[in-house]
């Protein structure tokens, strides 16, 4: 083998080595870049994925807000308009009392309520109140029951009320405690059906 061979074949050995180490390194660069492309990718789509994960929360909390903004918003406009039929029912109560005070039917009323106190008292001393704006009935709830009841110092729109000291005991029959009742118990049941 001459020395131009020798050197040809050294030329060629060291290339093909060189070839060898460069397609080697190449290899290794490559699949380091590819390592750290599939991290930067995984890492990437993790964060898009806690970002849209949080934007979601976000707007959920932020249609949850809106969402509860709005029925306390109908509960407040229900709730005055529930208190403003409310107050015209009771209105009305009151004008038909008034109007039931004005007719016969109220001194029956009186006698039938006297009459439960006195039955309720028993042998027990009581004492009967009406309202002063029912004075006018005294004759006849006298000649009724053979005995006047007082009449109260305090306006209560009529009906009666009834003291049993010895029990300590208040019969109210009185307007104005019947309508209070009626006021405190009274629930408003129109509206929507799952109400």
């Amino acid at each position: 083998m001459t020395t131009e061979e020798k050197l040809q074949h050294f030329y060629d050995a060291s290339i093909e080595s060189a070839a060898k180490d460069a397609q080697h390194l190449k290899q290794e660069h490559q699949e380091a870049l590819d390592k750290m492309f599939q991290e930067h990718k995984e890492t990437k789509e993790r964060q898009a994925k806690a970002q849209l994960q949080a934007e979601s929360d976000n707007l959920k909390r932020e249609i949850n807000k809106t969402v509860s903004a709005k029925q306390l918003e109908y509960r407040r406009t229900t709730s005055a308009r529930t208190e403003e039929i409310k107050k015209k029912i009771f209105d009305e109560v009151e004008a038909k009392l008034m109007q039931f005070k004005a007719s016969p039917d109220y001194m029956k009323y009186l006698c039938e309520r006297i009459q439960e106190a006195l039955d309720f008292a028993g042998e027990d001393e009581m004492v009967i109140y009406i309202d002063p704006s029912d004075e006018a009935c005294l004759p006849a709830l006298k000649q009724h029951f053979g005995f006047a009841p007082s009449i109260s110092r305090e306006a209560w729109m009529g009906g009666m009320r009834a003291v049993i000291r010895s029990k300590n005991i208040l019969i109210d029959n009185s307007f104005q405690t019947l309508l209070h009742d009626a006021k405190e118990e009274f629930v408003f049941t129109g509206g929507t059906a799952d109400e």
